[in-house]
């Protein structure tokens, strides 16, 4: 048993509100640890020691600041074990998902180590009759990012990383569910030289988040969560005069084409769809075989690697799939919708909800679900599940395919397979949906393109990560100047223009 409470002004810091929240071993369903939720006194403590550390740390060259950065990736490869095992214990994910996780955060930290090249403004010589105009790109101040459990590593360095680069100070308030490996985060940071109060973390609940879009002082906020929360975070963060970015749920539709390779297609689904057992924003929970003899030989080749599927506690290392869910309440309600399934008309193929395992009766384990013949009016179409639960819809034709993606209310990410460019193309160019993904089942794109859906699977206008990332923690000035050589005498009474 240990305790967790925060991370401000350089240090561990025991939680003072008196309130705290159990953290899980999803394997076993036992407490394992208790973390403090902050109340308006211990945010305000972290945020007044970021206040004071940011003017100098945003004055500091891009240069100096990206060699924390360089540091900081030498570190995570340093206690990559550690870090994984850390995260699995408190999430249940496999180490090599948890690996994965810490890896795509290492990614964006590599990707900011670019600072100096990415906060570079712009220049025009005589610009008019000795004018000169230049822009730069300035910190925000202090900024908070809210993250969410299902990716305890790589989201919070998704979001502090490139806000830290562009010279700014980081509140961050991560998931209480698995709050371990942000605080180790943190602790890294410091040792690669990050100044003392640029990062702190926050552990909480509502009441920290209500204060971070609430408080004058944190001038951005970036969010990753479900779409009801996301609505809430954007909606009241900028009544609040603040520049906001949530990102929410997602029903992540892939097309089988009748000529892709089904092997791989087969393959695809069962890593996109079962991985980390189905809590990704980005897992693939609906199969859009076209044609009847295209979704017959599918489910052929699919339920037989269902139905094989290895769920372990992540002990087990690589001979694991999958682990449990997070919590009791997951668990609950994954079952939940596969019950609302069957009530409704969907074709339980495979029946993961009886699943158990011996030694971990009270873990949070459920094996893996596949439905077929799903229809768009049925709740397990309709809402994410966030757990191992495939659906297929049959689609009669790619026009009713694409149909069904472009139809649903979310719009994160989409894939299709096949073995036709012209088909590919055409599903990519008119696809409204933010990323795309053509023989690949998980399109995530690398650390220096964006990450973001369309539709209510995103709100705000920029992205994470990539360019847009240093878009949204910094803000543009630009400055026209003229020197007195030359100008003539008397006051001007028009607008300056180009003449």
């Amino acid at each position: 048993m240990y305790e967790i409470g925060h991370f401000i002004g350089g240090k561990r810091v025991a939680g003072k509100s008196g309130r705290e929240a159990n953290v899980f071993n999803p394997a076993t369903g036992e407490v394992q640890a208790t973390v403090a939720l902050a109340d308006a006194n211990e945010l305000n403590a972290a945020i007044e020691n970021a206040k004071a550390a940011q003017p100098a740390w945003g004055a500091t060259n891009p240069q100096k600041r990206a060699r924390v950065l360089m540091k900081f990736v030498d570190l995570l490869h340093r206690d990559m074990d550690k870090l994984a095992e850390a995260l699995s214990r408190e999430h249940g994910k496999t180490l090599p998902d948890a690996k994965g996780d810490v890896i795509r955060g290492l990614e964006v930290a590599e990707f900011c180590i670019g600072a100096p090249h990415l906060l570079k403004g712009e220049f025009t010589e005589g610009a008019g009759p000795g004018i000169d105009i230049h822009s730069v790109r300035q910190p925000l101040g202090v900024v908070a990012g809210i993250t969410p459990f299902n990716f305890p590593a790589m989201i919070p360095m998704w979001k502090f990383c490139p806000a830290i680069a562009a010279g700014n100070a980081f509140i961050l308030k991560p998931s209480e569910r698995d709050p371990s490996v942000p605080m180790m985060l943190a602790e890294l940071m410091l040792e690669a030289g990050l100044p003392a109060g640029i990062l702190n973390v926050v552990n909480g609940d509502k009441e920290a988040v209500d204060g971070i879009l609430d408080h004058p002082d944190i001038q951005a906020v970036g969010f990753v969560g479900s779409t009801a929360i996301a609505e809430y975070v954007y909606s009241r963060g900028c009544a609040n005069g603040k520049r906001v970015q949530c990102f929410g749920g997602a029903k992540n539709h892939m097309l089988i084409m009748p000529d892709a390779d089904l092997d791989q297609a087969v393959d695809a689904l069962i890593g996109a769809g079962y991985g980390a057992a189905g809590e990704r924003c980005m897992a693939v929970s609906v199969a859009v075989p076209v044609g009847e003899e295209t979704a017959n030989r599918l489910m052929d080749k699919l339920i037989p690697r269902v139905e094989n599927l290895k769920i372990a506690p992540y002990t087990a290392g690589d001979d694991a799939d999958f682990g449990p869910l997070v919590t009791k309440d997951a668990h609950a309600r994954v079952k939940g919708y596969v019950d609302k399934g069957i009530e409704e008309g969907a074709k339980l193929v495979v029946d993961g909800r009886d699943f158990s395992m011996q030694g971990y009766e009270n873990g949070y384990f459920i094996g893996g679900c596949l439905f077929d013949n799903v229809t768009r009016d049925m709740s397990i179409y309709k809402e994410e599940i966030f757990g191992p639960v495939l659906s297929v819809v049959r689609a009669k034709t790619y026009e009713e395919g694409l149909d069904l993606a472009m139809s649903h209310e979310y719009g994160n990410g989409v894939a299709i397979f096949t073995r036709d460019g012209d088909a590919a193309r055409d599903f990519a160019a008119r696809i409204n949906i933010g990323m795309v993904g053509i023989n690949v089942p998980i399109p995530v794109p690398l650390a220096y393109y964006t990450f973001g859906g369309w539709k209510r699977s995103g709100f705000g206008d920029l992205n994470q990560h990539g360019p847009d990332a240093f878009r949204f923690y910094t803000r543009t000035k630009t400055i026209t100047s003229r020197w007195p050589s030359g100008i003539k005498d008397g006051a001007e009474f028009v607008i300056p223009t180009m003449s």
